[in-house]
């Protein structure tokens, strides 16, 4: 039996409040993530400097120091370092290190030095 173009065309009641309810759930998760973020900003800002400064220092007496390439250096990250990223400048003898939206440093061998955390005053 053929239904009519109106019963057809009738939104199922059913579709349209789970959607609704799906919504609520991704605005309830994202605010809570966003409350979460906040909440710990500091710890979060505190480790993440810590990290790129600790990888900056590390990568750039592996890479300019002992003479290895940058690809080998980052085998030495430590356990839970690996959203650091680390990128050097042959030129300038540095190497940078960043966490993704938190944090950055940057190390500069110094003859005499070795490497050193920028801005160096000495």
């Amino acid at each position: 039996m053929a239904k009519s173009p109106a019963a057809r065309s009738a939104p199922r009641p059913q579709a349209g409040r789970s959607r609704r309810w799906g919504l609520w759930v991704l605005a309830i998760v994202a605010v809570g993530i966003s409350g979460a973020a906040w909440a710990f900003r500091e710890p979060i800002n505190g480790y993440a400097s810590i990290a790129s400064a600790y990888s900056a220092r590390v990568g750039c007496s592996c890479r300019f120091v002992a003479g290895r390439s940058l690809e080998d250096c980052r085998k030495d990250k430590l356990a839970g370092m690996e959203a650091v990223t680390l990128r050097d400048d042959p030129e300038a003898k540095s190497v940078t290190a960043r966490f993704p939206l938190v944090a950055e440093a940057t190390a500069t061998y110094r003859k005499g030095y070795g490497c050193v955390l920028e801005p160096y005053e000495g």
